[in-house]
């Protein structure tokens, strides 16, 4: 199974039936402007909350694709108002799917869409695909809730958090967050697209290494076989 990474908090996960798009901003990142969406591929397109760096491209890619969206209760219905297939859920839910399951699970964090209109709860994802468990966080800070998850699918192979500070947590909490899930494989999301979430590469790295960590740096339309994670 692979992993995709296509910007800001953006992630693709290719398993060995579906091919799943996580918070779609893409034509909006000028680091990723080297990314067609057209070209881009996918069953189902995961949301975590209703802000504009985080559904900017769904419209086309849902289209491109028929694809289904999952959402929280309140995004579901906007999209399906708009004629598009939706799975609706909240938080604690799970659904299952050929390629395994996936739990909604509390991110802490606000959501709205671009007009202002309430966009219910964020949330994060904890995914069993192909019998690896992907901890994908969404916007989130540090929160003890965290310290669930293991329980809940076992051993967590990899966790997708954001590092960038000022909207999400920063790089030290993130370190933190990576030891309440106990997981030792840490990819890096939500960083760099905007001046206020620019970070130090070299010295998040470090950070992660002294707590006996790994932190990925994936490049903008690079991919990672989740089988590399033990």
């Amino acid at each position: 199974m692979e992993i995709i990474y296509y910007g800001h908090a953006c992630f693709g996960y290719k398993t060995s039936s579906s091919q799943v798009i996580i918070d779609p901003f893409i034509s909006g990142n000028e680091l990723a402007k080297d990314i067609d969406i057209n070209q881009i591929k996918a069953d189902y397109i995961f949301l975590t909350h209703a802000h504009f760096d985080h559904i900017l491209d769904v419209e086309t890619i849902a289209k491109n694709n028929d694809a289904t969206i999952l959402a929280n209760a309140e995004i579901a219905s906007h999209y399906e108002k708009l004629g598009y297939k939706v799975i609706s859920m909240n938080i604690g839910g799970v659904k299952k799917f050929d390629f395994g399951r996936v739990k909604m699970v509390a991110a802490v964090h606000s959501s709205s869409f671009p007009d202002g209109s309430y966009g219910g709860l964020a949330c994060g994802f904890l995914m069993k695909m192909d019998g690896k468990v992907i901890y994908h966080a969404g916007d989130t800070a540090l929160t003890m809730d965290m310290k669930l998850l293991p329980y809940v699918y076992g051993y967590i192979h990899v966790a997708v958090l954001p590092i960038g500070n000022n909207y999400t947590m920063g790089v030290y909490d993130a370190v933190a967050a990576s030891k309440f899930v106990n997981t030792r494989n840490t990819i890096a999301s939500h960083y760099d697209t905007f001046p206020a979430i620019r970070v130090n590469k070299d010295k998040a790295q470090h950070l992660f290494l002294s707590e006996e960590k790994h932190l990925t740096f994936l490049p903008i339309g690079g991919t990672v076989d989740v089988n590399t994670f033990v």
